[in-house]
């Protein structure tokens, strides 16, 4: 799923239960993370849920991309690796660089009803996701 389907989805729910059951279902849609990639190198840190994320770089039409696969020990937090993943994974790492993830989350308005925890979480993951990102445009310099 994209992330504008994700807007779209979003703008029709108008209670925030029915989005929370809708970022659950997100959650459940990711597919099966391999128990092999749950190492320390792929933990995210500074979020309070256990939160896996693992790096492919792979090739499309001769540019560099990065898929990502991850998973997390709390459902709402699965939800939140899907809408990041519908957000950046495919991407190249420019692009990725450029995302304003602060303002896709506030258009959804995650940003005023997450807690403080799962906001900083979130945008941990959103770090580690950039410093792949970086480090990749790296290795090409």
């Amino acid at each position: 799923m994209d992330i504008d389907q994700i807007l779209e989805d979003f703008s029709y729910l108008d209670d925030w239960e029915d989005r929370y059951r809708y970022v659950i279902e997100l959650g459940r849609q990711l597919p099966e993370f391999d128990e092999a990639d749950r190492t320390p190198g792929n933990k995210v840190e500074g979020c309070v849920s256990q939160v896996w994320l693992r790096t492919w770089p792979q090739t499309r039409d001769g540019e560099k991309i990065l898929v990502f696969s991850g998973d997390s020990d709390a459902h709402i937090v699965r939800g939140l690796i899907a809408i990041l993943f519908a957000l950046y994974s495919g991407r190249t790492p420019d692009e990725i660089r450029r995302i304003d993830a602060s303002a896709i989350m506030d258009r959804l308005g995650l940003k005023d009803h997450l807690t403080q925890q799962r906001s900083n979480g979130l945008q941990a993951m959103i770090g580690r996701i950039r410093a792949e990102a970086e480090a990749a445009l790296a290795a090409t310099a």
